[in-house]
């Protein structure tokens, strides 16, 4: 997947983590374009681990995983680093 495409995936995946955990949590838009990329490694870390598979592209399928991803990173910094 090229850097444009990451980019493009994990601003919407960012952008709908944090719509579906709303809160203070800062940063603007670099922080949740960072967060959503971040998501798709851990989005698609946790799906070949569990058997649904990796982030491949700007589809339906990798959109669900890195948002799936950058809620559990937007959780984890919630409830352990904040």
């Amino acid at each position: 997947m090229g850097f444009l495409s990451w980019i493009i995936l994990g601003l919407i995946a960012g952008a709908l983590a944090k719509w579906l955990m709303p809160g203070k949590d800062g940063g603007g838009w670099l922080a949740t374009i960072a967060l959503g990329i971040a998501g798709a490694f851990v989005g698609g870390w946790v799906g070949t681990f569990i058997g649904l598979g990796p982030a491949t592209g700007v589809n339906i399928g990798s959109l669900i995983t890195a948002t799936l991803g950058a809620l559990i990173l937007l959780f984890v910094y919630n409830k352990f680093l904040r």
